[in-house]
């Protein structure tokens, strides 16, 4: 199976990063991007940028970091943007409808493939979004963690919400799996054909009633839904052990 191609309305959907004070994670921020098919950085305020470290940990993303969008103000960074999702863990008193990013998901995605231009923004490591940054978004998302201790890193809450989007891309892991193609009916008769005659060469019939056991067997191979490859296995076991039945190939010394 050839590898699916990554959506063309990705490109509707961009990350915003506000005033991200340390290099690596604006760089593993693009590297969970690119993961999940997203490349539209934009950086407000950065406080180191460019940066080697930045680079580096981008690792195969660094084109996300050389195309990033830097810009003075967030307003800037959302001004041709429908829908902006603030990323916050706090309480907030605002009647912005709060979600989390599975219940998100599914409309980011559909404005996206509609053309509308859509933002997910992240605050700074240490303080997280202004209040005055959270209200010029219009959603507010919050990651579901455990209420005791919630410590999510810059990267790791992109690497979140990215992968929440991508799983309603449509993309799948299919093209991964390895091509197995089910045996046929007539292969897997040709097969037990083989195992009977496999059986009688080697004596095992004897005194036994061989209809009854190959009705058994019949059975059993065809609900196990065999491959193709698994047959050829095991009917060059069975032709091995017929050789050794017949003296063609003799047998093999014991060390």
């Amino acid at each position: 199976m050839n590898k699916p191609q990554v959506p063309d309305f990705l490109k509707n959907i961009r990350v915003i990063l506000a005033r991200p004070s340390h290099p690596g994670n604006i760089g593993s921020a693009a590297r969970a991007m690119k993961t999940m098919g997203l490349t539209r950085l934009y950086l407000v305020e950065p406080k180191c940028f460019p940066d080697p470290e930045a680079d580096t940990l981008a690792s195969g993303a660094v084109d996300v970091l050389q195309h990033a969008v830097v810009v003075p103000t967030l307003a800037e960074a959302l001004a041709d943007v429908s829908v902006a999702c603030a990323l916050t863990s706090r309480r907030r008193e605002l009647s912005t409808p709060l979600s989390t990013p599975r219940e998100t998901a599914p409309e980011l995605m559909a404005r996206a493939r509609d053309g509308e231009q859509v933002a997910l923004v992240f605050g700074n490591e240490t303080f997280g979004l202004s209040i005055d940054e959270v209200e010029q978004c219009n959603r507010l998302v919050t990651v579901p963690g455990n209420p005791d201790y919630f410590s999510l890193n810059l990267a790791m809450a992109v690497q979140v919400m990215t992968y929440e989007l991508f799983s309603h891309s449509g993309v799948t892991v299919d093209y991964l799996k390895p091509e197995d193609r089910s045996a046929t009916l007539a292969e897997v008769e040709s097969f037990c054909q083989h195992l009977e005659c496999a059986l009688d060469d080697v004596g095992y019939l004897e005194r036994r009633n061989g209809e009854r056991l190959m009705r058994r067997m019949r059975t059993l191979f065809n609900r196990a839904g065999l491959l193709r490859e698994e047959i050829d296995i095991l009917r060059g076991f069975f032709k091995q052990a017929q050789r050794f039945a017949d003296g063609s190939l003799p047998p093999r010394k014991k060390d």
